[in-house]
């Protein structure tokens, strides 16, 4: 184990002396499994999650108490943690073949993927029944649909078959602010379905932005991403549709109320830049300009959704 390099490569003065080792010197350091656990839920990605999940539970017409409000947040989180440790437990062939993801904890065999699946399995079910228990059954089969679209139909069936894969499974993606908004209403209405069009056509640009700089990972793991089945012409030309497309849905909680002049100037700026990036990504003929688009992707949602967020606190002080 590489993280064990420092502490086991150094001689300890009972070896120094020839005597034995003392016990305690001899028991592994359990602060990397533990980090490995914590690797294999996937942070990174959970933290959007839980992000956009809250502010569809914020911009919510009606509220729930703070108690609810928390218990729906950390049964979202488990959940994303869950889809992605059964996702890295079933990726682990091709996880082994590219640069980004050949240290994660299965592939470099820091964990058994046995266990991987069991913790992921056990999270999935107590997330989903925790939000029944505790929050409403809407919620609660919302996160279950969200949990078994990425799971079976992204990861097992669409990602290593169709480099429409992000485009059909980004639907996994775009229900955490539903399964929020759920919670707070019981229902699924217009504003959520807003909520859900902005991450769903948000997810081609960003992941194929990511595919075009990262083109000989995936194309060295078989995985047929856009840029290695159609090529990068291609894609940077759907990056630009998609863009497109996004920066009017963005626009739609200002078209049903849902929120007001200060998120639609925001959401209109940022788009505007995310065209930018997207339209130097269509000109460029090398990957250069797809690591900006992909930073600043990921920004983009962010700021978005605080604006969302804004316009809400604004309109309730007003």
């Amino acid at each position: 184990m590489t993280q064990l390099t420092a502490t086991t490569a150094r001689p300890s003065p009972a070896a120094l002396t020839g005597g034995e080792q003392p016990a305690a010197a001899c028991r592994p350091d359990y602060r990397f499994r533990l980090a490995d656990y914590a690797i294999i839920l996937k942070p990174n990605v959970m933290s959007l999650v839980v992000f956009t999940a809250m502010v569809g539970m914020l911009v919510a017409p009606g509220s729930v108490d703070p108690l609810t409000g928390f218990v729906a947040v950390a049964c979202i989180a488990v959940g994303a943690g869950a889809a992605g440790a059964i996702n890295m437990w079933y990726d682990r062939d091709i996880d082994r073949e590219m640069a980004r993801t050949r240290e994660r904890p299965i592939p470099a065999g820091r964990m058994r993927p046995a266990l991987a699946l069991a913790f992921g399995i056990v999270l999935a079910v107590a997330s989903v029944a925790a939000m029944a228990a505790f929050v409403n059954t809407l919620a609660a089969a919302l996160l279950a649909v969200t949990l078994v679209y990425y799971v079976f139909i992204y990861t097992m069936w669409l990602k290593r078959r169709t480099p429409q894969n992000i485009v059909i499974g980004g639907a996994s993606g775009a229900l955490p602010p539903v399964v929020g908004w759920a919670a707070v209403t019981g229902s699924v209405d217009v504003g959520a379905i807003a909520l859900f069009a902005i991450i769903f056509l948000w997810t081609p640009p960003h992941s194929w932005a990511l595919a075009l700089f990262r083109r000989d990972d995936y194309a060295r793991a078989r995985v047929p991403m856009l840029p290695v089945v159609a090529g990068e012409r291609a894609t940077r030309l759907q990056i630009l549709v998609y863009t497109l497309l996004l920066v009017p849905a963005s626009l739609a909680p200002v078209a049903i109320g849902l929120a007001g002049p200060l998120y639609g100037a925001v959401a209109l700026v940022l788009g505007g830049m995310l065209l930018r990036h997207a339209l130097r990504v269509w000109r460029d003929d090398t990957d250069r300009s797809a690591r900006p688009l992909f930073g600043f992707s990921i920004l983009y949602l962010f700021l978005v959704f605080v604006a969302l967020l804004a316009d809400a606190a604004l309109t309730a002080f007003i």
